[in-house]
């Protein structure tokens, strides 16, 4: 399978974003232009095994992290996402999201494995 780049880029994007950095920062600290990072970031350019793991480490975050939308078992990536994207959520707001995502689980099932579609 390969590497969505797009999807890996959207992902740095957000890390680098989450941890209040500037694309020029992170250039920097791994030792790339601006315009590198840029190119990343929008899926036209592909970093190295090596820059992704720069990024990883200046980002604190993991190389599946960025990957995941590339890599079929990354279970738990979703679920820390799941479980960020829930943190400061109240209990009407916890009870509804399990709601949907019950649903939502039922739906997928019902309907089959949608990831052999085009």
């Amino acid at each position: 399978m390969p590497v969505n780049s797009k999807a890996m880029g959207r992902r740095i994007k957000a890390a680098r974003k989450k941890a209040s950095m500037t694309q020029a920062r992170l250039a920097e600290e791994i030792g790339m232009s601006e315009v590198h990072i840029s190119n990343m970031e929008s899926g036209t350019g592909n970093p190295s095994l090596a820059t992704l793991v720069d990024i990883a480490n200046v980002l604190s975050v993991s190389t599946d992290e960025l990957l995941c939308d590339s890599v079929i078992c990354c279970k738990p990536v979703y679920e820390k996402e799941i479980l960020e994207t829930t943190a400061d959520c109240d209990d009407y707001e916890i009870r509804i999201l399990s709601y949907i995502l019950k649903a939502a689980k039922m739906a997928l099932r019902e309907n089959g494995d949608l990831r052999r579609l085009p």
